[in-house]
């Protein structure tokens, strides 16, 4: 199951915050403290969502925000900890006094990744970007040259199948005795044109006796009809 709402956001304002709603949230923070952010809207008066309030708070009410650009000094600190941290931005604002990690983020990715590319350095690995392009080069010859072998190999292996099943094919035609077409033997085959006839056994000529008769009142006066082939 999934984690509950923090509040019922049927009832409760949306849009942009107005005047007198900051001034309430403030007052309210001011007197209790921050406290827990899902009974601070009821508690305050204000028809919001605790996290609406939350966020509203964190980055844009607190007194100890700063405004106004970064510093060269914050942009060199924030490059140096992102080498180290990667994209985790609330450890980066943790070290960044006045400065919301959403804030960071966002200036991160319009203003400092510009300012890494101006200096040829990739803002994701901070190296020189000449190296990360000699390294993706290798890796690319490296791959085709696999691909190459693979192919080759499997070509090497389809010309010996190739080759085996002529063989085969080449030995079951040896072995195939000559076929006879029409009753005489292949003229291209060796031993001349001998007649079926000749090579066919007595025993397996034909033979044939039919005998035709009449019904018996007429066999006495009409003779049996010999065939013979």
């Amino acid at each position: 199951m999934g984690r509950s709402p923090c509040c019922e956001k049927e009832h409760t304002n949306k849009g942009a915050w107005t005047k007198e709603e900051d001034e309430q949230l403030i007052n309210y923070i001011k007197l209790h403290g921050e406290g827990c952010w899902r009974s601070l809207p009821k508690a305050a008066g204000l028809l919001r969502c605790g996290k609406s309030c939350r966020l509203r708070w964190i980055n844009y009410l607190r007194p100890d925000l700063k405004r106004g650009n970064f510093t060269d000094e914050e942009d060199e600190l924030i490059i140096n900890l992102h080498s180290l941290l990667g994209n985790k931005w609330s450890l980066i604002a943790s070290r960044l006094p006045g400065r919301t990690d959403n804030e960071i983020k966002n200036y991160w990715n319009t203003h400092v990744k510009r300012k890494l590319y101006s200096r040829g350095i990739d803002p994701q690995t901070h190296r020189p970007l000449n190296s990360s392009l000699s390294s993706s080069t290798v890796t690319t010859c490296s791959k085709s040259k696999t691909l190459s072998n693979n192919v080759g190999s499997s070509n090497s292996s389809f010309n010996n199948n190739n080759n085996n099943s002529e063989l085969r094919l080449e030995t079951k035609r040896s072995a195939t005795p000559l076929m006879k077409v029409n009753g005489k033997q292949d003229s291209n085959s060796s031993g001349g044109g001998v007649s079926s006839d000749e090579q066919v056994s007595p025993q397996r000529r034909l033979n044939l006796e039919l005998s035709i008769g009449l019904p018996f009142p007429y066999q006495s006066q009409v003779s049996p009809i010999n065939l013979k082939e």
